[in-house]
């Protein structure tokens, strides 16, 4: 079959499709919007952009009783301005030579189709309420400019993930931790190598990386909970390395192995540092594993007292998506797959989204949001030349999120 009988045949493939034609880079969505206002137009769907451009859609109820539901995507794409040829694989959609875009148009595109069947039924329901934002790739700067406090739904489903059936519960915060050791005094390799009241900054933060905890550090059945992760470490006479590299405007494919050539071996160090990223959907297991860290470091200074000194400071980027008691979703969801034969997942992963942001903000009556993250087709290689989407999924996908509404207002 060839794309464009694909797209003859299915209108929410059409719609994805021709979402994703238009190259939309982070902060250059004017096209895919423009695209989106003349859906909405056409189709008699209310469409209001914020003074930030995210586009909000609005469904009014037919039975005042039910509760407003949103659903939340976003409309920039990883990728640049070049022209998007679709094609069809078998069962993959994907783009000649770039990315796709699946991430996150599949979402955009689900939530366009159920408002223009929405407004043309008689259904019964408490309202559909639909955010598209901006930038969630580069700065997440859409999502922040959100006019939440004129939000009528508490429940928010972001239709983000990339597989089909898939419920995320909670997600992991981003915390940097940067470590530094301080060696009072430093010397030269050869003379001041014997002076024990010289000791190597370099070895120390060896020695405190090596006793820091690394990988998972909290786990339960919805996966990975807490963990940290040595990013990066710097330390020894690599100054002059990096200085000449610079200055001399030298270009290689391997700077590690270019620096490790040309730093300075005979110096006892006095500086070192690390960085380290730490992941986590709960606060109490986060602070947890900061109290470990600082208890490892205050032990280190102990040890190393009148010759170094140790520090760790932590950079909170990403508040966490936490769990919470309420199962009204969970439940909704598990019936809705379960009414077009698939089991879902209901899990909680290990990185940002928009959910984060959603879940430390209140709606319109100054109740707390209550997100998850939906997965509507399985997708491969996502933000990558290589990038494909299942459509016979996708099309699954879209049964379980029209399901999901029909079964909220149940």
């Amino acid at each position: 079959m060839q794309i464009n009988n694909l797209r003859q045949e299915n209108e929410l493939i059409d719609i994805f499709c021709s979402l994703a034609e238009i190259p939309s880079p982070s902060l250059h969505e004017e096209k895919v919007i423009e695209w989106i206002q003349n859906f909405c137009k056409e189709n008699n769907i209310n469409c209001q952009l914020d003074e930030y451009q995210n586009v909000y859609i609005k469904i009014e109820p037919t039975d005042n009783s039910k509760e407003f539901i949103m659903l939340s995507s976003h409309m920039d794409v990883v990728g640049d301005n070049s022209p998007v040829e679709i094609e069809l694989d078998g069962d993959f959609i994907k783009a000649k030579g770039r990315t796709l875009g699946s991430d996150d148009k599949v979402g955009v595109a689900s939530a366009l189709l159920l408002a223009k069947e929405l407004v043309n039924s008689d259904i019964k329901h408490g309202g559909l309420e639909i955010t598209f934002t901006r930038d969630e790739e580069t700065n997440m700067s859409g999502i922040e400019h959100v006019q939440f406090d004129k939000i009528e739904s508490k429940y928010v489903l972001v239709c983000d993930a990339d597989k089909l059936a898939q419920l995320q519960v909670s997600g992991a915060s981003y915390t940097n931790a940067k470590v530094s050791v301080k060696a009072f005094m430093g010397g030269h390799s050869g003379n001041d190598i014997g002076d024990t009241n010289r000791v190597n900054a370099a070895k120390l933060i060896a020695e405190l990386v090596n006793d820091l905890p690394q990988g998972v550090y909290y786990k339960d059945e919805t996966g990975v909970i807490t963990s940290c992760n040595v990013g990066a470490i710097i330390a020894g006479g690599i100054q002059n390395a990096v200085s000449t590299l610079v200055s001399e405007g030298i270009k290689s494919s391997d700077y590690i192995t270019e620096i490790n050539e040309r730093s300075s071996t005979n110096i006892i160090n006095t500086e070192a540092k690390a960085t380290y990223s730490i992941r986590s959907a709960s606060v109490e297991k986060e602070n947890e594993l900061k109290e470990l860290m600082k208890s490892i470091v205050n032990k280190f200074n102990d040890k190393y007292k009148d010759l170094a000194q140790a520090e760790i400071r932590f950079e909170i980027h990403l508040p966490p998506f936490e769990k919470v008691e309420d199962d009204r979703i969970e439940k909704v969801h598990t019936s809705a797959c379960q009414k077009i034969g698939i089991k879902n997942e209901i899990s909680s992963f290990h990185a940002g989204a928009e959910t984060h942001i959603y879940a430390h903000q209140t709606n319109k009556n100054g109740e707390k949001f209550r997100p998850f993250l939906l997965g509507l087709a399985d997708i491969y290689n996502m933000h990558s030349a290589k990038e494909k989407v299942d459509y016979k999924t996708f099309i699954k996908g879209y049964e379980i999120i029209k399901n999901v509404f029909l079964e909220f207002n149940n």
